[in-house]
């Protein structure tokens, strides 16, 4: 049988002998540690223990801070597709709602008033204001005839989140719109 010897079993590391591997690792520990900083020492484990040790901990604040650079945006991505899918939402309400009380009106003047009622009721229901959007009325005939078409529009501006509004504008991510049409009853 072979002799074990120390030095073989640092260059070779731990496949010299498989059987022996936990006893020749701390072995080898032992004597790269115990010849102290040197040139036998470079490269060694040794060595590279005194970097690790000045990056110890660096990985956690790395993370964390990329983490949170590369969160924000995303976060900030998903409000705005929030806030465009509510302003959807609400036109497509407020178009709707405004075409049905305006069929259902006696005179066009009260038309008019109950259909911006409804824009205002839809508009704000989703969080956004009367001052964003613009309804326009169209008829295909005299507005209110029998029978005749009453079509609504409704557009609105849909601002960016968690920006003010300053001088009375507002940064809009874009402008969304919405028809509806609705005919009015010939024996109403």
């Amino acid at each position: 049988m072979p002799r074990w010897h120390p030095e073989r079993t640092l260059l070779l590391g731990a496949l010299a002998r498989p059987h022996v591997r936990t006893h020749a690792r701390t072995r080898a520990r032992t004597i790269a540690r115990s010849a102290g900083p040197g040139p036998s020492t470079i490269g060694s484990r040794a060595g590279r223990h005194e970097a690790d040790d000045r990056e110890r901990g660096s990985a956690v604040v790395e993370f964390v801070f990329l983490g949170v650079l590369l969160l924000i945006p995303v976060v900030y991505l998903v409000l705005t597709v929030a806030q465009l899918q509510g302003g959807s939402f609400a036109v497509v309400g407020a178009a709707d709602q405004a075409a049905k009380v305006y069929v259902d009106a006696a005179t066009p003047a009260q038309g008019e008033e109950r259909a911006r009622e409804a824009v205002r009721i839809a508009l704000s229901d989703f969080g956004f204001s009367q001052d964003q959007a613009a309804m326009e009325i169209s008829c295909s005939a005299q507005c209110l005839a029998p029978g005749s078409l009453v079509s609504v529009v409704v557009r609105l501006e849909v601002p960016l989140p968690l920006m003010p509004a300053t001088a009375g504008s507002s940064p809009a991510a874009a402008t969304v719109d919405a028809a509806a049409t609705q005919i009015v009853e010939r024996y109403g």
